[in-house]
């Protein structure tokens, strides 16, 4: 790949899961940071789990990587 890799993981869904999005394109809907480790490494990039927390280039929106369901009611 050329570049810096861009990939936005989206705030959680009223439903659960949250929307990844690599370069632009999304790659569906992740539940946790295992679904999220699948989905970069269907686009080519192997990342074990337990690192995902840590990298620098995945931006996390709403919230990080500790939260995948549905904002609690309150």
């Amino acid at each position: 790949m050329a570049g810096p890799i861009r990939v936005v993981v989206h705030p959680p869904s009223p439903t659960g899961g949250r929307r990844v999005r690599v370069d632009g394109e999304i790659l569906g809907l992740a539940h946790n940071v295992v679904d999220l480790a699948e989905f970069l490494r269907r686009a080519g990039l192997e990342i074990d789990p337990a690192d995902v927390a840590e990298l620098v280039w995945i931006d996390w929106r709403g919230v990080g990587p500790e939260r995948w369901g549905p904002e609690p009611r309150g």
